[in-house]
Order: structure tokens, then sequence, then C-alpha cells
């Protein structure tokens, strides 16, 4: 089947075809480290990493993923002097805080994660290509900035579907040296107030890197002059990625064939901001709750779709990862493991492959797995062995797709050291206990019986009579808060 994908700039869904066969090319704008980031900044991670999912599980591709760390910008430089540290200190803090939650949420890690500092040359090149073009061109007043000139790019607006005339002044730099207001920076001249260090030499005067061009030298860098897909969030749209595409192009470079931008996270119909602090970090939430079910709440709807968090919102999402959870566990046993080399043969079927394969529709995915889910429980009730392993096979290869699957050894636990042999020693004591129900229902002592099983569920284990015995699990309700 062919999969399609809503592409921003032409705004329909187009065949996609990669610039070479058997293999893709993908940047996305990962996150300016001037703070802590919240689940609203991170939802386009986990987007983007379904899309390399599927790309790599149902089509095959070799694919390249770059993304790539915002290390040096104005932002940065003003919160890193209200902290009194150094700029670089301060970015490096936040940049290991995001790893270290897209760890968490189960994001794979890219194939390369380029800083904005270290492609510096990289970025002088491009400048010195546009300026050579007639697209660019270095202040008269001789402070080290250099603009792109956007009247001189018919093509400007393109992505966006703006015109020139419509558009407001380019709010990135000071306007005294531009030929026109919305002009923006490619490069900014040393200034006094900042740190020496936020400084490089450029053939115009030192100074650092604007914004846009920083991802452009950086993508031409890892993935050469045109490349399949760039994507980001919707608010990346403007003026960031239109200035991006402009420059590059301008350049005389193919750059990306494919545009696709992820909906926002919003908080009582408002996009999450910064001034939320760190309480709905993913440190935080998952004091409370699994990062299996953090991971399944932003990524259950589709990609282009907003996402409402309420109070209710990780509740439901549990509710939903219990219910595949207990399908796999009643269906293959407490203990089983499945890795995506595990699940790499399974045939999927072919309702999730469709809605895959329409730009990404994880919705109906989801719908196709629950489906697969009532299929198997009925055959758990009929004693079908076959079509119960072939379903939970199934199962949890459509939910390793979508980076949620429950028997993948990484959502085990909740990361301390030690975590497998507890699990064996409470296990030990819970075959015990329910040793004892048993040997109390067989001598027909049904008030120790209860009050075993009772005992049980108040320790959060729930126990299941069946024809062969009885089943227990640990009912999955989130972690508490000194886990």
């Amino acid at each position: 089947m062919s999969l399609q994908i809503f592409d921003t700039a032409t705004r329909e869904l187009r065949d996609f075809e990669p610039v070479e066969p058997g293999k893709v090319g993908i940047y996305i704008c990962g996150l300016t480290t001037q703070g802590s980031p919240h689940i609203g900044h991170l939802r386009f991670a986990v987007a983007f990493d379904v899309l390399r999912n599927w790309l790599t599980r149902g089509h095959g591709y070799d694919v390249t993923l770059v993304r790539n760390v915002t290390d040096i910008d104005d932002k940065i430089l003003r919160k890193s002097a209200e902290a009194g540290e150094p700029w670089f200190a301060w970015s490096y803090l936040h940049e290991r805080e995001t790893s270290d939650a897209l760890d968490i949420l189960g994001v794979q890690r890219p194939t390369y994660e380029p800083r904005a500092t270290g492609h510096v040359t990289d970025m002088v090149e491009l400048m010195e290509l546009l300026i050579e073009r007639g697209h660019a061109y270095p202040a008269a007043d001789g402070s080290g900035d250099v603009y792109f000139d956007v009247k001189s790019f018919d093509e400007y607006g393109a992505l966006t579907r703006q015109k020139l005339d419509d558009m407001e002044d380019a709010a990135d730099a000071d306007p005294r040296a531009k030929r026109d207001p919305r002009d923006f920076a490619l490069w900014k001249g040393r200034k006094a107030d900042e740190p020496a260090s936020a400084n490089w030499p450029t053939p115009w005067g030192e100074g650092r890197p604007g914004w846009h061009l920083e991802c452009s030298g950086m993508a031409r860098r890892w993935l050469g002059d045109t490349f399949d897909i760039h994507g980001g969030g919707i608010d990346l749209r403007f003026p960031h990625h239109e200035n991006e595409q402009a420059q590059s192009r301008a350049a005389g470079l193919g750059f990306a064939r494919y545009w696709m931008h992820n909906g926002w996270v919003t908080l009582s119909g408002e996009k999450m901001s910064k001034s939320l602090g760190n309480t709905l970090s993913v440190t935080e939430l998952t004091k409370t709750v699994r990062p299996l079910v953090l991971r399944y709440y932003l990524g259950s709807v589709h990609y282009r779709s907003t996402i409402e968090y309420t109070s209710d919102s990780l509740a439901e999402a549990n509710a939903a990862v219990e219910r595949i959870e207990g399908f796999l566990r009643r269906a293959l046993g407490e203990d089983a493991v499945l890795t995506s080399a595990d699940l790499a043969d399974v045939e999927l079927p072919e309702a999730f492959v469709a809605t895959m394969d329409d730009d990404l529709n994880v919705s109906g995915a989801l719908a196709a797995c629950f489906d697969a889910i009532r299929e198997g429980n009925t055959a758990i009730d009929e004693a079908d062995v076959r079509r119960v392993e072939e379903l939970a096979l199934q199962v949890a290869a459509m939910t390793d797709v979508l980076g949620v699957n429950p028997l993948d050894p990484k959502w085990s636990g909740n990361g301390s050291a030690g975590g497998d042999e507890t699990k064996r020693a409470l296990g030990a004591l819970v075959d015990a206990l329910v040793e004892q129900r048993k040997t109390a229902r067989a001598a027909k002592d049904f008030a120790t019986a209860d009050i075993i099983r009772d005992q049980l569920a108040d320790a959060g284990v729930v126990v299941e009579d069946t024809p062969d015995g009885a089943r227990w699990s640990v009912a999955r309700t989130g972690r508490k808060d000194n886990d």
C-alpha cells in the first residue's frame, strides 16, 4: 500500500516517494534549551517517533532522523544571565533534562543530534552563498548583522501562503540597518552586553547565528541539499519554517520535499507555555502515572490534532493501557516479554496498515488494536489457543509500532536498581498466598480464602479464578508518590 502524508506546504495528502529509494531523511526542530521541558514541548518527539517507526516497520525504509539542539539564541542568553549562570552550562543543563524526559517517554534517540554551536562554519558558508546570489546583505552600519532580503526572493511566503505585503515586520533584530523591516536576521553582530564566548568570527564581524539559519545549516550538513521530510510543531510554520525554506531555496538548495506539523497540547484551550513551571513536566507527572501511560496519552490521537489536557486525561489513558496490557498478560502470561525484534515478522492487520498509511491515523490504528483485543478475549473464553496467540502477537506488534507495547522491557519497573530481583521476590510471595488460598478453598474454608483475596486486592493484586486455576495480575493504576 502507498503511504500518504499531509504536506502542509501544499495542504493536501500526497503519496510519499523518497528522494532515494529505500531511504528516508527527516529533520525535526528540537527544543531551544532555555528552560525545562513540559509535555507540550515534547509532543512533537512522540509524533515523529511514531512516523519513524511506521516508515521502518511498515515500509522497510532505512530512516535517518536528525533532531537538532538550539543551544544558542536570545532566550538562552537572557535566561542564563538572569540565573547568573554561563549560557553554555545553562543550555547543557536543559539539553540533558530534555534527553532524560524523552528517554522516559520511550522516544528513540535520533540518528544525529547536532548542536547549533557546532555548525557555525556551515552557516557562514550558507550566508556567503546567499550574499553571492543577491539574497542577503551585511548591514551597512558595520554592526556585523547579516540579513535575508525578502523582496529578492519571489517564493517568500510560499510555505504559509502569505503575501509579503500582509506580513508584519521581523522582530528578531534591531531594524536600524535593514533595507526592509520584514528582512530577517541570518547573523547577529556582537553586542557589548553579551558574553564574548557567545560570538564567532565571520567575514562581516563577530557575532552569532540567527535561529532560522541554524536549522538550514544543520539540515544541509546531515541530510544534504535535498531531503525528504521536515517536521515540527505547528507554531513553527511562521516565521521559522518559512524563513528556513526561503533561505535554503534562495541558496539553490532543494531543501525539504514534504512538510509535517504536529498540533499543540493545550490547557483550558490555550497553548502550554513556560509559565506553567514544572507542574506538567515528565518527571513530575511520572511520579503518579507510569511513563507508558504518559506516552500513550501523548501519542493516542492524530499528530495534527490538538490534545487538550484535563484532570481526567491520564486516567483515561491509564484505562486504555490497562485494557491492552490485561489482554496481553491474560493471553501470553504475566511474565511475557516481546521486543521489536521479536515482533518484526508478525503480520499486521490490514485495517491497521490502511489507517497508518492514511497520514498516520493513530486513532484508527488503535481502533484496529482494540478490535483485536475484543476478538482475543472471546477466543480466550472459547479456549481457542491458536487464535489467542495470533491475536496477542498482532496486538503487541501494533502497539509496538505506536511505541506503547506493554511487553517491551523498557516499560517494566520504575527504573530503580534491582527492579527484576524485587519483581521476582514479590512474585514468589504472591504465589505463596495464592497457593494458601487454593488450599483453603479445597478445604471449603471460604472465609480464609476470602480474607487472602481481600489482602491481595488491598495490595493491588487481582486474583481471577479460571477453569485452569487461579491467575493473578497487578492492578496497574499508576505509581505512588513515594515510588
